[in-house]
C-alpha cells in the first residue's frame, strides 16, 4: 500500500476476484460477483467519510448518534463497464448522486474518445468516487478525472477492480491527488493494452457481448 494506491487484500475480495478471472465463469455469475466485490471495495474507499452526530431516541434513552455529514457523495461511472461497480455501491449508499462519463478507447492509438458526460451539481462540495473495473493504460481514467475537475470536483477517489502498473503510473503522473483503491495490481499490459493476467474485457464479460 502507498498513499496513492491501496490494494484490498481481504480474503473475500481475492476469492471473488479469482472466480471472476476464470474464463469459464458465466456472464450471470460474473455480474453477480462484480456487484458483491464492489460493495467490499466500497467499504475501503469510503473509510474516511466525514461524520457528525444527531440526537436520536433509542428504545432505552436519548443519545448523540454518529451520522454522515455534508452533501451526499457523488458516484461517477465510466461507461460502460463502470456500471457494474456502480450498482453494488448504490445498494450501500442509495442516497448518492450519480454521474456518467462516456469514453471509449481508440484501438489504434489507445487514447480515450469522449462521447457522453452528465454529472451531478455542486461537485466541489461532495466526495466524488469514479468507478471503472479496469485501470489499464490509465488514459481513459485520467481523461475522466480531468472532466470531474473541470466540473469543480476537489475530493476525488478512483475505484477499480484491477490495475496495471502502467495505468497506476499514468494516473499518478496526471492526478497525484487522486487515491486509487483496487483489488489487485496485475503484471503488465499486452500489446493491445489489455491487463495481464487480467480477466479479459470487463464490459464484454458483464453484458455477454464480444
Amino acid at each position: 500500500m502507498t498513499d496513492h494506491l491501496t490494494i484490498v487484500r481481504h480474503p473475500l475480495v481475492q476469492h471473488k476476484l479469482s472466480l471472476m478471472r476464470d474464463k469459464d465463469t458465466p456472464t450471470v455469475v460474473f455480474r453477480q460477483l462484480l456487484r458483491e466485490i464492489s460493495q467490499l471495495l466500497a467499504y475501503e474507499v469510503t473509510e474516511n467519510l466525514a461524520m457528525t452526530t444527531k440526537t436520536i431516541q433509542t428504545p432505552m434513552c436519548e443519545m448523540e448518534a454518529p451520522v454522515l455529514d455534508g452533501r451526499k457523495m457523488a458516484l461517477v461511472s465510466i461507461l460502460r463497464a463502470g456500471n457494474g461497480l456502480l450498482d453494488g455501491i448504490l445498494e450501500l449508499v442509495p442516497s448518492a448522486r450519480v454521474g456518467f462519463v462516456g469514453l471509449y478507447r481508440d484501438e489504434k492509438t489507445l487514447q480515450p474518445v469522449q462521447y457522453y458526460c452528465k454529472l451531478p451539481n455542486e461537485l466541489d462540495e461532495r466526495l466524488v468516487i469514479a468507478v471503472d473495473p479496469m485501470l489499464a493504460t490509465g488514459n481513459s481514467s485520467a481523461a475522466a478525472i480531468d472532466l470531474l475537475k473541470q466540473a469543480g470536483a476537489k475530493d476525488i477517489r478512483f475505484l477499480c477492480l484491477l490495475a496495471a502498473p502502467e495505468g497506476v503510473a499514468r494516473m499518478k503522473e496526471a492526478h497525484p491527488d487522486v487515491p486509487i483503491v483496487t483489488a489487485a495490481l496485475d503484471d503488465r499490459l499486452d500489446e493491445k493494452g489489455y491487463i495481464v493476467p487480467g480477466l479479459g474485457d470487463a464490459g464484454d464479460r458483464m453484458f455477454g457481448t464480444k
